[in-house]
């Protein structure tokens, strides 16, 4: 069999591996040939110095060609496609994909990745690298070839597993998908891993995007964060879920329209930071965003990649930073995206007792395979670079750092020291932590564990995770526990809010009142209350405030400052119309003001996690004083039904004392049993305590 003959039957097969040693213009003789595969077609044509000419088919095999004058240049002539594309010939362009970055990609170490892979812009048109190390071919397909597999095959480069090819005459908002010929002799159709823009499902084809066209406005913001420490700054974070926060008409908004309405909010409620649910995209929307199909991909679903960047923007300028949930944990199995992505166990691991979520239906990532880590490590750094997000909330840590997380004794083996810990998973997480912090002083990693994993907020260096803070579950169980209780047994539940400040200091902490307290039948935060209307709401006056009071950074999910009176559902906005009602409105007057003096207070934040910002002054009606290195506050706290007349402020001698914040305040809905002055008889405090409520204190306590 001559050569010829040989690679039209691998093009036939589609098993060719290096068509650009064949396909395009080559010498032949004292002439040149040009070669173009499109079977199928009866006719190919190109445009040759502005002159139309046909090429043969040789036989009947799918190869069309042409011999042409020796002193032809490859871009001399442009290949014209069914579509009406025409562009010059992509066999006529060396590789795009450099030596170092195979080798480092290989190494787990292209931390740059997202400009490497995928489909990218470059002059002329489009280059795309795709990693498929198990695939026989992969072709490039799109509108511009009628997604035809047989007509822009890729090549191999080596023996590294990435297919590379460059397409002249493509530009921004072109679909495209990769076809791949696994081992087996299946053809799969796959959207692109590093794709920077999906269609808006159900559609998933990948969509060309510049995601460096965008002029950002924010280069004062993006200085002052590399400067920023948080352990003694206000971090106060309004969490929410773009689909269901604000509505127009019914359907998604806008994220541009959004960008106004959230910051005329935040700014309003004093919310420091905002933290985006999942934003990467996903196929279906019931799952928040938590089940990625597209880890570079800004969803389609609120419009374009640059219609985020500016709400990005908008939110820096008026100093409002964002943080953005990333799911690293696991991934969806739906076929276009990443299982089984080139017909073998690639991104997920092999072993079902370690690929395989029982419990959420899920796949799980090999963590130990060093471009899977790789994947997903650049995936976060793409994000803050070119998206200018400033922290990362990393979802589900407990179930990435233990092996039997959520399984049967049959459904887990141990790790080759004989423990539950995933180790890859674990040196994962670690370099991810570490190559954040190298790269982007400033930016902030918080981890969602609900587990006791030690020194999750300890630096890489000193042998932690490197996580700059922990969502307090523990915070959150305990205090929900109390909150939840009835009036009548109350007091037995209050030795969980002592019990949470023995173990607080040893991870650093935000105190997170999140999405997933308020569904899967949890009730809402305001059902939660025990008790008639009026106790319902001073008790989430209560929650709010002891929330802002209390040592450790802040998150609240939407909703949850209004009283919304029923769970989250993610195809319904926020029910603004509650505020409507005094008792709403004067809930979420209640959280703006407290947030407010949150702010202006140090005390509040100035010493989070250190010992000396925080001392009990009465455990069973929770007192203490907060000191920070500008001002100290006391906070005081009860939980009971029932109001507590000249209580005496513990053995706390004040010169002179006020009260500056007290969430019964008729303004709040509350009964308005405020101390206006305040006894202090032989230097001794006393003060009125409303049922259900929280005041602060200030005064010179010495």
């Amino acid at each position: 069999m001559s050569k010829q003959h040989k690679d039209i039957e691998l093009l036939q097969n589609r098993l060719h591996q290096n068509p650009h040693a064949f396909l395009g213009m080559h010498a032949l003789f004292e002439q040149k040939v040009i070669r173009v595969f499109r079977p199928g077609q009866s006719k190919v044509e190109i445009e040759l110095k502005g002159e139309k000419i046909s090429l043969q088919e040789v036989g009947k095999t799918g190869l069309f060609e042409l011999k042409v004058p020796i002193d032809v240049k490859p871009l001399d002539y442009q290949i014209l496609y069914p579509s009406g594309l025409k562009s010059f010939d992509p066999y006529v362009f060396s590789e795009t994909f450099r030596e170092k970055n195979l080798s480092a990609f290989k190494e787990g170490n292209l931390w740059n990745a997202f400009e490497m892979f995928g489909g990218r812009l470059a002059d002329g048109g489009v280059k795309f690298a795709l990693w498929a190390p198990n695939a026989m071919q992969v072709s490039l397909v799109g509108d511009f070839n009628e997604w035809d597999g047989n007509c822009t095959p890729m090549r191999l480069l080596g023996s590294s597993g990435v297919w590379e090819i460059f397409l002249p005459g493509l530009a921004e908002e072109e679909k495209y998908k990769f076809e791949i010929k696994t081992s087996e002799g299946h053809i799969l159709v796959k959207a692109d891993p590093f794709a920077l823009q999906a269609e808006f499902r159900p559609g998933t084809a990948s969509i060309i995007c510049n995601v460096d066209s965008f002029k950002w406005d924010d280069q004062e913001w993006m200085n002052k964060r590399e400067g920023r420490n948080y352990d003694k700054e206000p971090l106060n974070i309004y969490e929410l879920h773009v689909g269901s926060w604000m509505q127009e008409d019914g359907d998604f908004i806008n994220y541009r329209t959004l960008a106004f309405k959230l910051v005329d909010y935040c700014k309003k409620m004093h919310f420091t930071h905002v933290e985006f649910l999942p934003l990467s995209e996903h196929p279906y929307d019931e799952s928040w965003g938590y089940q990625v199909s597209g880890y570079y991909a800004i969803t389609s679903r609120f419009g374009t990649v640059k219609d985020f960047q500016y709400l990005v923007d908008y939110l820096h300028s008026y100093d409002i930073g964002v943080l953005f949930d990333f799911v690293p944990a696991h991934f969806p199995m739906d076929a276009f995206a990443l299982a089984q992505f080139d017909g073998t166990y690639l991104y997920e691991h092999e072993d079902p007792k370690r690929g395989f979520h029982p419990s959420w239906n899920t796949l799980i990532f090999d963590y130990g395979r060093k471009e899977v880590a790789n994947f997903l490590i650049s995936s976060a750094l793409y994000y803050i670079e070119k998206m200018h997000i400033d922290g990362i909330r990393m979802d589900a840590v407990a179930s990435l750092l233990y092996l039997d997380f959520e399984r049967n004794e049959e459904q887990w083996e141990s790790n080759h020291k004989g423990g539950r810990e995933n180790l890859e998973a674990i040196a994962f997480i670690k370099n991810l932590n570490a190559a954040v912090h190298e790269k982007f002083p400033g930016v902030i990693m918080i981890a969602e564990d609900s587990s006791s994993f030690p020194n999750v907020t300890k630096p890489v260096s000193d042998g932690g995770l490197g996580f700059d803070y922990k969502w307090g579950i523990g915070w959150m169980s305990d205090t929900l526990r109390v909150f939840e209780s009835d009036f009548r047994y109350r007091s037995y539940e209050m030795k969980h809010i002592a019990h949470e400040m023995e173990y607080f200091y040893t991870e650093k902490f935000i105190l997170s009142l999140s999405h997933d307290e308020v569904v899967h039948g949890l009730k809402s935060l305001i059902e939660k209350m025990p008790g008639d209307e009026f106790q319902k709401f001073a008790g989430m006056r209560l929650l709010l405030s002891y929330q802002m009071c209390h040592p450790g950074k802040k998150l609240l999910f939407m909703g949850g400052e209004i009283g919304q009176w029923t769970e989250w559902y993610c195809k319904e906005q926020v029910h603004w119309h509650l505020l409507d009602r005094p008792l709403h409105a004067g809930l979420k007057k209640c959280a703006e003001d407290m947030n407010e003096l949150y702010l202006k207070k140090g005390a509040f934040w100035e010493k989070d996690f250190d010992k000396a910002g925080f001392e009990w002054i009465d455990k069973e009606t929770p007192c203490y004083l907060r000191r920070g290195e500008s001002s100290q506050v006391i906070c005081i706290h009860n939980f009971s039904a029932q109001p507590q007349k000249k209580y005496v402020v513990g053995t706390v001698r004040p010169s002179w004392m006020r009260e500056i914040f007290n969430s019964d305040s008729k303004e709040y809905g509350g009964f308005g049993l405020i101390n206006e002055t305040i006894e202090i008889n032989e230097e001794v405090a006393s003060v009125t305590l409303a049922p259900l409520s929280t005041i602060v204190l200030e005064g010179d306590f010495g």
